[in-house]
């Protein structure tokens, strides 16, 4: 088996080192093939969004102060970094997100490829083979589920974070709820690929993940750091889906809700 033999599960550290052993797995010759056509995907998603976002920020920021009255102005000036910082950090969130979730909507089915060979490397079996002409409606219909699921809930996240934010003392906790809500999401999503290649419902793939709360926070923690970071997250997205491989192989695929 690929990477560390004895390692802990359930475990934070065990989770981010998912992560690391699916960058490293990325150079293994035998997956090459299948880096191709999700690193053009992401090149291509990259420079538009990126474009986007930094002008649309610019203007978002820019058009704010032309509201400010000139005698205002020379007062506030000194607080239009401080508005560049807020917009930027949440824009960078939504940044994220929105790269993750276009990203993995059109690269679904060769991510799913990328899933299978992996978990052959790992184990030196084969997956039962499916055709494309029956994966592809499969994984895109899988990918509108879990968008869906992240809409909703993540709606009553930024609901309950507003609410915590406005309560003094236990404010603290509200950038770390979003932290969780955000390495949860990217833990479903990248564990999610080998489980659909076993065809393992994603309602039990939720449970097994929450039986694995620890690892499951490390893994996706990891992963959501690199998607905010421009340009390592072109290749963060391939290295997440080995990782998840090597997630479901040494600790998901044993979960109650599994068997």
């Amino acid at each position: 088996m690929y990477g560390p033999e004895i390692r802990s599960r359930n475990n934070i550290v065990t989770g981010v080192g998912y992560f690391m052993d699916g960058v490293r797995l990325l150079l293994h010759p035998k997956l090459r093939v299948y880096l191709l056509v999700p690193i053009i995907i992401n090149c291509i998603l990259f420079f538009l969004l990126t474009s986007f976002f930094l002008t649309y920020l610019y203007g978002v920021v820019g058009s704010g102060f032309n509201w400010i009255p000139d005698w205002l102005a020379p007062w506030l000036a000194p607080l239009k970094w401080i508005a560049w910082l807020i917009f930027g950090a949440i824009f960078l969130m939504i940044y994220a997100y929105s790269f993750n979730m276009i990203t993995n909507i059109l690269a679904a089915p060769f991510y799913g490829l990328l899933a299978e060979n992996t978990e052959k490397i790992l184990t030196g079996r084969d997956i039962e083979a499916e055709p494309l002409s029956a994966m592809i409606p499969r994984v895109t219909f899988r990918e509108i589920q879990k968008l869906t699921y992240f809409l909703f809930r993540g709606i009553l996240i930024i609901l309950l974070i507003l609410m915590v934010s406005l309560i003094p003392v236990i404010q603290i906790l509200a950038p770390l709820i979003g932290l969780a809500w955000g390495a949860w999401s990217m833990a479903i999503q990248y564990a999610d690929y080998p489980a659909d290649n076993h065809q393992l419902e994603f309602r039990k793939l939720r449970l097994c993940l929450w039986q694995r709360m620890y690892s499951s926070l490390g893994f996706g923690g990891a992963i959501m750091s690199c998607s905010i970071i421009p340009f390592v997250n072109i290749f963060a997205m391939p290295a997440a889906v080995a990782g998840g491989t090597i997630y479901w192989v040494n600790e998901l695929n044993t979960c109650e809700a599994a068997e």
